[in-house]
């Protein structure tokens, strides 16, 4: 009987000893983010009218301040600003009726080049410096030259976001995390109409791959507050 008793307060004490190990790695504060301003671009994915009113009306004009705030700080501190948008031409050609995402596209109009609806939102409008790299698929480097961008450039660090996480975001971050770029993901900068959706890959799929950080943390990083 006691020999049963000292194993049970054996397994007793270990499982407290785990219990306690988890909560102190837990409790350990991550080290502030650093971004070396030379080698990081900011990508801001998407934010284009027929999108950006795709949101809930209450979720647009929020999103829109942090996004205009983090251009406006990047460009001062001398960050490459890189806008990636999603266009097609008159009667999308690039549309194949096998891609199940965008053969609806079709019929609404939305995103065809040279309308409203496909313009960048003028809140976060780009400036002289920026470059725009148009994709006619979800992810930023399909169909695009961004790779060749960021090379000519000697850019190796990817701070982004961009509207849908579970899309542009979603997309970029395991096609860059493949290429070995080093990879920051601005979570509440991004956004997506399934808000769970939104929740689980910031919380739980990015941190895998990239550092999920706020807009306030990455403003502190870049302006070295």
């Amino acid at each position: 009987m006691r020999f049963i008793i000292r194993i049970m307060l054996s397994v007793a004490l270990t499982v407290l000893f785990q219990a306690v190990f988890a909560l102190s790695v837990l409790a350990v504060d991550k080290p502030a983010l650093t971004v070396d301003k030379s080698r990081t671009a900011l990508l801001i994915m998407d934010y284009q009218n027929d999108i950006v009113n795709f949101l809930p009306e209450k979720d647009r004009e929020p999103l829109l301040d942090k996004a205009s705030t983090l251009l406006k700080e990047a460009r001062r501190a001398g960050i490459q600003v890189i806008y990636v948008v999603v266009r097609f031409r008159d009667g999308y050609p690039e549309i194949s009726p096998k891609n199940a995402m965008f053969s609806g596209l079709k019929k609404t109009g939305w995103l065809r080049e040279g309308t409203p609806g496909a313009e960048i939102h003028a809140k976060v409008a780009p400036q002289p410096g920026d470059i725009v790299v148009t994709k006619r698929r979800v992810g930023a480097f399909s169909t695009t030259d961004l790779a060749t961008v960021l090379r000519a450039k000697d850019l190796d660090t990817l701070a982004l976001f961009g509207i849908a996480t579970s899309g542009v975001v979603l997309s970029t971050v395991r096609w860059a995390a493949d290429m070995d770029y080093k990879l920051v993901v601005i979570g509440d900068a991004c956004a997506d109409r399934d808000q769970e959706v939104h929740r689980v890959l910031t919380e739980k799929i990015f941190p895998g791959q990239a550092e999920v950080v706020s807009t306030q943390d990455f403003l502190k990083a870049v302006m070295g507050k």
